[in-house]
């Protein structure tokens, strides 16, 4: 058995030796790790108020690691407001901490982490290995300033829930199981402009878009805008259902986000894409959803383009019949959509969109040539202001989420 001062001794004597290095108290410190299988070096970042940023991208700022292509970057996250909305905040402390700190988002974001090689029309690979949460989350709506309707719920609230890890679901209402479905809503690289930007809206450089479908397993690839690229995340998410409709998902940190992050050359792109398993995902943003379907179903009409060596008109056509268009969210100021494309051309992605309830689906439903209103509309309808599509049985699905019909 080895004693408390034994392993304290051990983990002196690893630093002494160069086996484990450990980040001294300043921001521009790093720290790497043993790991022998793994290609490249694994560095550890650990998220404090040097390492982290509460609201602000900004080019300038300078980087917390330095990295090269191929390595790994073992890292955590802190929950909003610096680690201020935790357990015990009261939503009247909530808003305050957004009004006495107006053009700032709410996010902790951990970076920037410079890569090294990393030039202006590369494209940055980020693939997630693995994401540990905390135990608990939060899901809170501002009273009277965010959300979809910040109108018509004036009052606010917020609620605080345990994360079972070992069944990766949380009791979000006795007997209403949310399945656990972790990932990060904000990733990304810095913008191209200077100066300071909210972590709010997300563009070409990725960031707040919250899909949901960016988990472990799958991969960001993103534009570089400068030079090292700068890479952040946060507004870490336990799940979230398509829309976002309340304002926020199941909010929580993350004990590790595990990246292995690799520069691409003379492949460029113009705007990011997700890589998963058995999809490609495309993506398009505006403050306006009518805007932001233009900007994907062009997005979207390139990339079917290029897979199947087709011409743009052809994919045009052929979207409507593979593609499954969701809307991710409507409260990061600028709306988001994004559409999974099948990897291989053979298959076609689930196009089910029931206008009626179904034994798989509870259903509201919303025909309007303004995108923006049958959105509104089919989320008035749905109870809980959660989305479109609800899976009947509890636990499939969290609660409910807005597709697009082509």
């Amino acid at each position: 058995m080895i004693s408390a001062g034994g392993i304290r001794s051990a983990l002196a004597m690893m630093v002494a030796g160069g086996l484990l290095s450990t980040a001294p108290q300043n921001a521009g410190a790093q720290s790497v790790a043993i790991a022998s299988k793994t290609p490249g070096k694994v560095h550890l970042l650990p998220a404090t108020l040097e390492t982290t940023q509460w609201g602000w991208f900004n080019n300038a700022q300078a980087p917390v690691l330095r990295i090269d292509s191929g390595d790994t970057v073992v890292l955590e996250t802190m929950m909003h407001s610096h680690n201020q909305v935790v357990p015990g905040k009261t939503i009247e402390e909530i808003k305050k901490l957004r009004t006495d700190h107006p053009g700032r988002g709410p996010h902790t974001v951990t970076g920037p982490i410079y890569v090294n090689g990393a030039e202006p029309g590369d494209v940055l690979k980020v693939r997630l290995n693995r994401i540990v949460p905390r135990a608990y989350a939060t899901n809170f709506n501002v009273p009277g300033m965010f959300g979809q309707f910040p109108q018509e719920y004036q009052d606010g609230q917020v609620k605080y829930v345990y994360l079972d890890l070992d069944k990766m679901v949380t009791e979000f209402l006795p007997g209403v199981y949310i399945p656990l479905k972790p990932f990060p809503g904000t990733l990304g690289v810095a913008r191209k402009e200077p100066g300071q930007y909210s972590t709010v809206p997300p563009g070409e450089f990725a960031g707040n878009m919250d899909i949901r479908d960016l988990t472990a397993g799958t991969t960001l690839h993103v534009p570089v805008h400068v030079p090292g690229a700068l890479l952040w995340t946060g507004d870490s998410h336990a799940a979230q259902g398509n829309g976002e409709v309340n304002l926020t998902a199941v909010e929580t940190a993350y004990k590790e986000f595990n990246i292995t992050v690799e520069v691409v050359k003379g492949r460029p792109l113009d705007f990011p894409r997700i890589e998963t398993p058995k999809s490609w995902i495309t993506m398009g943003f505006d403050q306006d959803l009518n805007k932001a379907w233009d900007q994907t179903k062009a997005q979207t009409t390139k990339f079917l383009a290029e897979q199947r060596n087709v011409s743009a008109d052809q994919a045009a056509k052929l979207m409507p019949t593979v593609s499954d268009c969701r809307v991710s969210q409507v409260v990061n100021v600028k709306k988001g959509i994004h559409c999974l494309n099948p990897k291989n051309v053979r298959d076609k992605e689930d196009m089910e969109r029931p206008a009626k309830e179904t034994s798989k689906y509870y259903v509201t439903h919303a025909k309007d040539a303004d995108l923006n209103k049958a959105m509104n509309d089919a989320s008035r309808e749905e109870d809980r202001a959660a989305g479109c599509l609800c899976p009947r049985q509890r636990g499939d699905g969290l609660p409910c989420g807005c597709g697009v019909r082509h």
